[in-house]
């Protein structure tokens, strides 16, 4: 099927050779292989890493959907016929292929408007470097073993576990962890979570909202560059892995090593990193919502 042409409000601002964008798509290939390789080699045998393969299930991603390289909204390329057949492209009369803008706010404005909103939320609130990730010990308290979500033992058992919780003020900000708590941890918590709370609830310092901004990056398609993307994804992956290092889980299989937040030493650990991932989010978090930005602008033209 042949593509619509670009129109003068989404004509590119940049215009890369074919060379040029071939170079950028194969150094993203590689780099996108790198992050995935553990993955890739364990899906065909059906083995499964409860840390590692989160991202992939919980989000719904895979591995080829990160493989594939996106210059982003304004940038076209010559010669590019395998984009012109790509969801959201067009190509113009003289052969430049970019992303149509306008069809991308169309089809997406309503959830680009969403994501905007809450990401710029986000944004403007400090960093609550206080919860000590109670929010993975809330998902199995006082739960039976055939309940919990990984199958990974406790590194404390069910009761030490409990103690850990109930010795522990639940303060999670983030809605999509607050959902899986136990029925019996839900009523500790601060907040009484909704999906309709969100944008005012989520907050830097939430490794969970950290994590989200690989989502927003995916669900933004083709108007995110690739290299935007894969840094969402490689952040995801570090969070990922504290996330569970500070978990009740025994993660000593894996080769990691437990942060032991029930201690002061773990409680200082954990919001160290929590302070460091808030830093390394802020830019990312920014670029997005410039994304946001750019596309729902279109809106006008």
């Amino acid at each position: 099927m042949t593509a619509p042409p670009t129109s003068a409000a989404t004509a590119p601002r940049t215009v890369l050779t074919r060379d040029d964008w071939e170079a950028r798509a194969s150094a993203h290939a590689q780099r996108a292989d790198s992050l995935t390789e553990g993955h890739r080699e364990r899906s065909p045998e059906g083995r499964r890493h409860a840390v590692e393969d989160f991202l992939f299930d919980y989000y719904g991603v895979k591995p080829r959907h990160i493989r594939r390289w996106h210059p982003g909204l304004g940038v076209g390329l010559e010669g590019a016929d395998a984009h012109a057949d790509f969801r959201w492209y067009a190509t113009d009369g003289a052969g430049v292929t970019a992303v149509a803008g306008e069809q991308f706010v169309a089809d997406r404005g309503q959830v680009t408007g969403y994501i905007r909103d809450l990401l710029h939320a986000t944004a403007k609130r400090r960093p609550m470097l206080g919860c000590f990730g109670m929010h993975e010990w809330a998902m199995v308290y006082q739960a039976e073993e055939t309940d919990r979500r990984h199958g990974l033992p406790l590194r404390l058992g069910r009761d030490g576990t409990d103690a850990v919780v109930e010795a522990h003020d639940l303060v999670c900000t983030h809605f999509d962890a607050f959902r899986f708590f136990t029925p019996q941890a839900t009523p500790l918590n601060a907040h009484a979570l909704t999906r309709e709370s969100q944008p005012a609830m989520d907050q830097p310092g939430c490794l969970h909202a950290t994590m989200d901004l690989f989502k927003w990056a995916v669900k933004l398609g083709p108007t995110v560059p690739g290299d935007t993307l894969l840094d969402c994804f490689e952040l995801a992956a570090d969070v990922r892995r504290v996330d569970m290092q500070a978990s009740p889980y025994d993660v000593s299989s894996y080769g990691l090593r437990a942060i032991a937040v029930e201690t002061p030493e773990g409680k200082r650990e954990y919001a160290r990193l929590q302070r460091e991932f808030a830093d390394r989010a802020t830019p990312l978090r920014a670029r997005l919502i410039d994304i946001c930005d750019a596309v729902l602008a279109l809106r006008s033209l």
